[in-house]
């Protein structure tokens, strides 16, 4: 390599890192604004939870079909799966994806797709798609995801409704996570629970309220998962370009050295050959 080769090499190095800083910013304030939605919405379905739970502490599960069925002979499972749209954001997918192959069984499944990376994976899987979202934002798709979702369920085509995505935990760390969606399950927390609970009215009837509450937690944690999936992919793109470029810095210092020494050993044989050419003159 001579010492015009390692110039280019630097300036396309140069080029990729300028790319990857701005890639790093970029993702740096879209994940601000997600983790802080993350967090805003979690106090809100925090509480629903705890009034769903109050509300269905004494109640028969039969008022409402989301908290059970009768069941059928349909064993498939209709899965929800939240992945990104765009790569380079490091292992955010690849981690989401060995999770999936590992529990999922992809003969007796059925899927809704948030986003191109999973509609990808389940298309080369060969099971059936039944809904793709991925020409809107995840967050304005909430509301048909969870209709698409429902409908299949409460027509009797699958036996539950599961969702998986990337839940974020900070921004250094998010973890694949399986959560049960239909029927709902909701349990009380312990025997005090139960006996406080049963001091509460409720109007105009728990049996009135509770299938609105059920859609209303259902559609929220969907919502709340798409929030989750998005925070921890602009984190794990932030890292991945930051890691880019802290890397084409060591590349530019390596090619750097490496263009001093050539350039050096340029000048020192030009020099051997001045000398040279001096002790043949003074010889003669």
């Amino acid at each position: 390599m001579n010492i015009r080769q390692v110039r280019k090499k630097i300036k396309s190095v140069s080029n990729v890192k300028k790319i990857t800083r701005a890639m790093q910013l970029v993702s740096a304030i879209k994940m601000k604004k997600a983790q802080q939605l993350a967090l805003e919405g979690q106090p809100y379905r925090k509480d629903l939870e705890q009034i769903v739970r109050k509300v269905v502490a004494n109640l028969d599960p039969g008022y409402s079909s989301l908290l059970s069925r009768e069941k059928t002979d349909q064993s498939n499972t209709l899965y929800i799966v939240v992945s990104s749209n765009k790569g380079l954001c490091g292992s955010f997918n690849f981690n989401l994806f060995r999770f999936i192959l590992k529990n999922i069984d992809f003969k007796h499944s059925e899927f809704i797709t948030v986003g191109k990376k999973a509609a990808l994976l389940v298309g080369k899987s060969g099971s059936k798609i039944i809904a793709n979202f991925t020409e809107l934002s995840p967050v304005d798709s909430v509301s048909a995801i969870f209709q698409t979702a429902l409908t299949a369920f409460l027509e009797g085509k699958y036996n539950s409704v599961v969702l998986v995505f990337n839940r974020f935990i900070n921004t250094l760390r998010h973890e694949p996570t399986m959560m049960s969606l239909l029927p709902v399950n909701i349990s009380p927390a312990n025997d005090n629970e139960i006996k406080i609970h049963s001091e509460y009215i409720i109007e105009p009837s728990p049996a009135t309220i509770i299938d609105p509450l059920l859609r209303s937690l259902v559609e929220e944690e969907i919502r709340g998962a798409i929030v989750d999936s998005e925070a921890a992919e602009h984190s794990a793109r932030m890292i991945a370009m930051k890691n880019a470029t802290d890397n084409a810095t060591d590349v530019i210092y390596n090619l750097t050295l490496l263009r001093n020494k050539i350039r050096q050993e340029k000048i020192t044989y030009e020099l051997l050959d001045m000398v040279s050419a001096q002790a043949s003159v003074e010889e003669n």
